[in-house]
Protein backbone atom coordinates (compact mmCIF):
# COMPACT_ATOMS: atom_id res chain seq x y z
CA UNK A 1 0.00 0.00 0.00
CA UNK A 2 2.52 2.19 1.07
CA UNK A 3 4.62 1.64 -2.44
CA UNK A 4 1.30 1.79 -3.93
CA UNK A 5 1.07 5.16 -3.02
CA UNK A 6 4.47 6.62 -3.54
CA UNK A 7 4.45 5.29 -7.14
CA UNK A 8 0.92 7.37 -7.75
CA UNK A 9 2.96 10.39 -5.74
CA UNK A 10 6.14 9.90 -8.63
CA UNK A 11 3.82 9.74 -11.16
CA UNK A 12 1.37 12.72 -10.89
CA UNK A 13 4.86 14.67 -10.30
CA UNK A 14 6.12 13.35 -13.59
CA UNK A 15 2.86 14.20 -15.68
CA UNK A 16 2.48 17.60 -14.00
CA UNK A 17 6.54 18.51 -14.95
CA UNK A 18 6.23 16.98 -18.45
CA UNK A 19 3.14 19.49 -19.20
CA UNK A 20 4.92 22.32 -18.34
CA UNK A 21 8.60 23.80 -19.53
CA UNK A 22 10.76 25.28 -17.21
CA UNK A 23 12.55 28.85 -18.50
CA UNK A 24 14.18 31.90 -16.36
CA UNK A 25 10.78 33.80 -16.53
CA UNK A 26 9.06 31.31 -13.72
CA UNK A 27 12.43 32.62 -11.60
CA UNK A 28 12.29 36.08 -12.41
CA UNK A 29 10.15 36.98 -9.02
CA UNK A 30 11.67 34.75 -6.44
CA UNK A 31 13.32 36.39 -3.30
CA UNK A 32 15.87 35.70 -0.56
CA UNK A 33 13.56 35.41 2.46
CA UNK A 34 14.80 34.46 6.29
CA UNK A 35 13.78 30.91 7.08
CA UNK A 36 14.11 30.96 10.55
CA UNK A 37 16.80 28.96 12.58
CA UNK A 38 19.02 26.41 10.45
CA UNK A 39 20.97 25.16 13.37
CA UNK A 40 21.30 22.11 15.21
CA UNK A 41 19.62 24.18 18.02
CA UNK A 42 16.44 25.34 16.02
CA UNK A 43 13.21 23.64 17.77
CA UNK A 44 10.88 25.58 19.35
CA UNK A 45 11.43 26.62 22.94
CA UNK A 46 8.38 29.23 23.85
CA UNK A 47 5.48 29.93 22.20
CA UNK A 48 2.84 32.61 23.58
CA UNK A 49 0.11 34.73 21.75
CA UNK A 50 -1.62 37.71 22.92
CA UNK A 51 -4.68 37.40 24.82
CA UNK A 52 -6.93 39.83 23.20
CA UNK A 53 -5.57 39.30 19.40
CA UNK A 54 -5.63 35.59 18.68
CA UNK A 55 -3.67 36.38 15.81
CA UNK A 56 -0.38 37.53 17.34
CA UNK A 57 1.83 34.61 18.45
CA UNK A 58 5.46 35.06 19.52
CA UNK A 59 7.86 32.19 19.17
CA UNK A 60 11.65 31.41 20.77
CA UNK A 61 13.45 29.10 19.62
CA UNK A 62 16.44 27.37 20.91
CA UNK A 63 19.24 28.88 18.47
CA UNK A 64 16.47 31.19 16.54
CA UNK A 65 15.71 33.68 18.85
CA UNK A 66 12.31 35.22 18.75
CA UNK A 67 9.92 35.56 15.77
CA UNK A 68 6.41 37.23 16.04
CA UNK A 69 3.51 36.76 13.99
CA UNK A 70 0.56 38.78 13.66
CA UNK A 71 -0.86 37.09 11.07
CA UNK A 72 -2.17 33.64 12.81
CA UNK A 73 1.00 31.68 12.13
CA UNK A 74 0.76 32.26 8.29
CA UNK A 75 4.05 34.35 8.24
CA UNK A 76 6.90 35.49 10.88
CA UNK A 77 9.18 38.95 11.59
CA UNK A 78 12.19 37.55 13.45
CA UNK A 79 12.20 40.43 16.26
CA UNK A 80 15.32 39.59 18.46
CA UNK A 81 18.41 39.58 15.87
CA UNK A 82 20.84 41.77 18.31
CA UNK A 83 20.12 39.51 21.16
CA UNK A 84 20.93 36.19 22.43
CA UNK A 85 19.44 33.68 20.26
CA UNK A 86 19.41 30.76 22.87
CA UNK A 87 15.37 31.26 24.14
CA UNK A 88 13.89 29.72 27.07
CA UNK A 89 10.90 31.79 28.08
CA UNK A 90 8.59 34.18 26.56
CA UNK A 91 5.73 36.32 28.54
CA UNK A 92 3.03 38.84 27.49
CA UNK A 93 1.34 40.78 29.44
CA UNK A 94 -2.40 40.40 29.33
CA UNK A 95 -3.40 43.64 30.66
CA UNK A 96 -0.59 45.98 27.95
CA UNK A 97 0.56 42.95 25.26
CA UNK A 98 2.93 45.75 24.13
CA UNK A 99 4.79 44.66 27.36
CA UNK A 100 6.63 41.15 26.46
CA UNK A 101 9.34 39.41 28.41
CA UNK A 102 11.67 37.19 26.84
CA UNK A 103 14.44 35.44 29.38
CA UNK A 104 17.22 33.99 27.68
CA UNK A 105 18.98 30.50 27.49
CA UNK A 106 16.89 27.19 26.41
CA UNK A 107 16.58 25.10 29.25
CA UNK A 108 15.83 21.52 27.66
CA UNK A 109 18.61 19.73 29.24
CA UNK A 110 20.29 18.27 25.77
CA UNK A 111 24.10 17.88 24.43
CA UNK A 112 23.10 21.33 22.38
CA UNK A 113 21.57 23.39 24.90
CA UNK A 114 23.02 26.72 24.52
CA UNK A 115 23.47 29.86 27.44
CA UNK A 116 21.85 32.96 27.68
CA UNK A 117 22.69 36.24 29.25
CA UNK A 118 19.29 37.62 31.09
CA UNK A 119 15.93 38.77 31.00
CA UNK A 120 14.51 40.99 28.50
CA UNK A 121 11.77 43.49 28.33
CA UNK A 122 9.58 45.12 25.63
CA UNK A 123 7.53 48.16 26.24
CA UNK A 124 6.62 47.95 22.02
CA UNK A 125 5.25 44.56 21.16
CA UNK A 126 9.10 43.60 20.49
CA UNK A 127 10.20 45.91 18.54
CA UNK A 128 12.93 46.93 20.78
CA UNK A 129 14.43 45.34 24.11
CA UNK A 130 15.99 46.04 26.99
CA UNK A 131 17.99 44.04 29.20
CA UNK A 132 16.57 44.03 33.15
CA UNK A 133 18.86 41.59 35.02
CA UNK A 134 19.05 37.89 35.61
CA UNK A 135 22.29 38.11 33.66
CA UNK A 136 24.37 35.30 35.32
CA UNK A 137 21.59 32.84 35.08
CA UNK A 138 22.45 31.08 31.98
CA UNK A 139 18.60 29.35 31.86
CA UNK A 140 15.46 30.78 32.21
CA UNK A 141 13.05 28.13 31.83
CA UNK A 142 9.65 30.10 32.66
CA UNK A 143 8.40 33.64 32.99
CA UNK A 144 4.76 34.21 34.93
CA UNK A 145 3.32 37.38 35.16
CA UNK A 146 0.96 37.66 38.66
CA UNK A 147 -2.69 37.88 37.21
CA UNK A 148 -3.74 41.12 38.98
CA UNK A 149 -0.59 43.05 39.05
CA UNK A 150 1.42 43.10 35.92
CA UNK A 151 4.10 44.78 37.75
CA UNK A 152 4.99 41.53 39.73
CA UNK A 153 7.18 38.91 37.38
CA UNK A 154 8.03 35.41 38.85
CA UNK A 155 11.29 33.83 36.69
CA UNK A 156 11.72 29.95 36.89
CA UNK A 157 15.88 30.13 36.10
CA UNK A 158 17.62 26.58 36.40
CA UNK A 159 20.77 28.05 36.24
CA UNK A 160 23.59 26.35 34.77
CA UNK A 161 22.36 22.46 33.78
CA UNK A 162 25.33 20.92 34.22
CA UNK A 163 26.81 21.88 37.90
CA UNK A 164 25.34 23.59 40.74
CA UNK A 165 24.53 27.62 40.85
CA UNK A 166 23.66 29.68 43.14
CA UNK A 167 21.47 31.46 40.55
CA UNK A 168 19.00 28.63 40.74
CA UNK A 169 16.06 29.30 42.09
CA UNK A 170 12.26 31.36 41.27
CA UNK A 171 12.78 35.15 41.44
CA UNK A 172 9.94 37.69 42.02
CA UNK A 173 10.34 40.95 40.54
Amino acid sequence: MKNSFLFLCLLCAFQLHAQQQINAGMFGTLEARQLGPGTMSGRISAIVGVPTDSKILYVGTAGGGVWKSTNAGASYKSMFDKYCQSIGAIAVNPKNPNIVFVGTGESNMRNSVSIGNGLYKSTDAGDNWKMIGLDSTEHISKIIIHPTNPDILYVAVPGPLWSDSKHRGLYKS
